[in-house]
């Protein structure tokens, strides 16, 4: 019997071959309805919270529709962290960023509890976290969770660093810290040894992230402090500017290439893409002196006038008190230039491990890194902070696999000159005489030439 809209067959047709053609339309309108994939879904309808057998979502769609459904925020949670449950916990690692080991957690975390009795052998073994990076800033969050501390560097997301290392002209390193988290809490506990294995190998570049940590510390961490451009900048009332170099000190990477586009530079100035030169560098190194800035803008040695301009721009800037630090430090004996060529390598693990004779002995940036003499800021007593001291973490959170063991440089020199001091004065104030002169024989010169040049055309 023929169906209504069917074409009869051809004369001739046997029945055999009818009935065939029939059987495969069937065929094909059963695919159809029995097939799950081409079903679309009413409003009314609730979907499955997982893959089902038979359901209508695909096995290979599942992880990832599945996702952003199983996990909560934690920002209305009031009860500690030791009663989370394992939803919690999975939810509080995703937003620190480690969201890989959220699978692991379900599995081996029973509550908040259990993740703050472990060990960091707990954590390589049963939660998978073999980054020594990744164990280190969750061992940190772990501590202050547990001692219930609000610090203004736990809300500065791994994110915000990406964008602090470009404030700071660092910005080749910006995907290796975005792959080991480093969030604000870790740069303030950071190692050579962590920096080391974010593959930061430059001498030049350790005192930027150094002075850049420093800078941030005294000023509580917070997240606007640096200046971009020079609208962002707030002088103080019946202050000239550069009087003192603490608003300099704030500078970013962008904004010293626009000063030095003010001071007739400007073709120099894309030099210090990426080379780590920043307010906090250049105030509170007392090894980065004009000689350097020169270098690291690649201005020739032989273009002697073009260098003395500069050093008495970096004079005016850093103010002359701390520029006589910096050259009392520069007269000593044992000291060593900052270059741009020097390497920083691993010290080899020693087979006897010795006791470390100071707590914040390893770090990157101690808590008692002096400031200048020069420098007034609030809270900062005898060049130390009183806001920063250090906390009584974890060994094996301080550093990571390797061990190092922290020179510093700057309180060797600062021993040595208290010993060895030395009076004498500084020639600074005939360098920028011999400047001001330089420039007004030069402007008289053009003059005379201009002047010449009349007499001869009339």
């Amino acid at each position: 019997m023929m169906q209504r809209g069917e074409l009869p067959p051809p004369p001739g047709t046997p029945p055999t071959e009818i009935r065939k053609k029939k059987k495969g339309i069937k065929k094909l309108f059963v695919r159809l309805k029995r097939s799950g994939s081409t079903q679309i879904a009413s409003d009314d309808e609730e979907a499955p919270m997982g893959f089902q057998r038979g359901g209508r979502l695909r096995a290979t769609a599942g992880a990832r529709l599945g996702w952003s459904r199983d996990i909560k925020s934690n920002g209305d949670i009031d009860m500690p962290f030791a009663k989370w449950d394992t939803d919690q916990v999975a939810a509080w690692l995703h937003e620190l960023g480690l969201s890989q080991y959220v699978s692991m957690c379900r599995v081996s975390v029973k509550n908040g509890a259990t993740l703050l009795e472990a060990s960091p052998q707990t954590l390589y073994s049963e939660l998978g976290v073999k980054n020594p990076l990744h164990r280190k800033k969750l061992l940190l969050a772990l501590q202050a969770i547990s001692k219930n501390e609000k610090d203004k560097m736990g809300e500065l997301d791994y994110t915000w660093v990406t964008r602090w290392l470009d404030d700071i002209g660092l910005p080749q390193y910006k995907d290796s810290f975005h792959e080991a988290r480093v969030d604000g809490r870790m740069l303030n506990f950071l190692t050579v040894d962590d920096l080391l294995s974010l593959k930061v190998t430059s001498a030049l570049h350790h005192i930027s992230i150094m002075r850049g940590i420093q800078c941030l510390r005294l000023n509580h961490f917070n997240p606007n402090c640096l200046r971009r451009r020079p609208t962002d900048e707030v002088w103080p009332i019946m202050m000239e500017p550069y009087e003192s170099g603490a608003e300099v000190m704030l500078w970013s990477n962008h904004r010293v290439m626009e000063w030095l586009r003010s001071v007739d530079l400007a073709e120099y100035a894309p030099n210090l893409r990426g080379s780590g030169v920043h307010g906090a560098l250049m105030v509170l190194e007392p090894r980065f002196l004009a000689d350097t800035l020169a270098a690291l803008l690649c201005i020739p040695p032989t273009k002697t006038l073009l260098r003395r301009h500069l050093n008495t721009h970096f004079v005016s800037l850093v103010t002359s008190e701390c520029q006589a630090e910096k050259r009392e430090i520069e007269r000593l004996p044992t000291f060593v230039p900052l270059n741009s060529l020097a390497k920083i390598k691993p010290k080899k693990r020693a087979f006897t491990r010795k006791k470390r004779g100071g707590e914040d002995e390893d770090y990157l940036c101690p808590f008692d890194t002096p400031l200048p003499s020069s420098m007034k800021l609030d809270g900062v007593i005898n060049g130390a902070s009183t806001t920063n001291k250090v906390p009584s973490y974890l060994t094996e959170v301080r550093s990571t696999d390797m061990v190092h063991k922290q020179r510093d440089e700057i309180n060797q020199h600062n021993q040595t000159r208290n010993g060895n001091a030395h009076g004498g004065a500084t020639p600074i104030d005939n360098f920028g005489a011999f400047s001001q002169e330089i420039n007004s024989l030069t402007s008289m010169l053009s003059r005379e030439n201009f002047k010449s040049d009349e007499g001869t055309n009339v």
